[in-house]
């Protein structure tokens, strides 16, 4: 059955704080709190206190020349295999703590790994893709000087045809006195 902290320190006759003290120094698994948010201590916290309240306590009554007999070896027998079983205890707490960590480590290394791959994968399509878009602007501009050199063509074409059509024109409407007449140019006033 649980005990409060002042009931105990009235059993071994020390103070509250003393039993405070070494309630705050135990593990957390072995720290109890009722309803009332009352620290309790269970039968397990309460040897362990009482095996560090008693040490102090066993040595100044030896120095008081007290005549109280020594703890007998089946008690400390049993305050041994307490304190293995303590120990043994706080090894499985700690080995499940690294295992827990182990795992979590093992995740995050992971998520590592994925995220490396998924950014060369990124850089990879990314390279793909510019070249991609060079080689189509190449094409577009490709495309865009033969169209201008074909535009430019056209262009030099139609000069001549027009330098042509001017010729016969001017040549068409000479007359005999020297006097030239453009039947394109006293025309085409008629179309507005």
């Amino acid at each position: 059955m649980s005990k409060t902290i002042r009931e105990l320190a009235d059993e071994l006759n020390v103070s509250k704080q003393t039993i405070q003290y070494h309630y705050q120094r135990l593990p957390a698994k072995n720290q109890q709190k009722n309803s009332q948010g009352t620290n309790l201590i269970s039968p397990t916290a309460e040897r362990i206190i009482r095996s560090k309240v008693a040490k102090p306590l066993l040595a100044k009554k030896q120095q008081r020349g007290s005549k109280e007999s020594p703890k007998t070896s089946k008690e400390n027998n049993d305050l041994v295999a307490t304190l293995r079983r303590e120990v043994e205890d706080l090894k499985a707490q700690r080995d499940k703590q690294l295992a827990t960590k182990d795992r979590q480590i093992d995740h995050l290394t992971k998520l590592v790994d994925q995220q490396q791959q998924l950014q060369l994968a990124t850089v990879a399509d990314n390279r793909r893709l510019k070249d991609h878009v060079q080689k189509l602007s190449g094409q577009l501009t490709q495309k865009t000087n033969d169209n201008l050199s074909t535009g430019n063509d056209l262009f030099n074409i139609q000069d001549k045809e027009s330098k042509i059509a001017k010729q016969k024109i001017v040549k068409s409407g000479s007359n005999k006195d020297g006097i030239h007449t453009n039947r394109a140019i006293k025309c085409w006033w008629k179309f507005w």
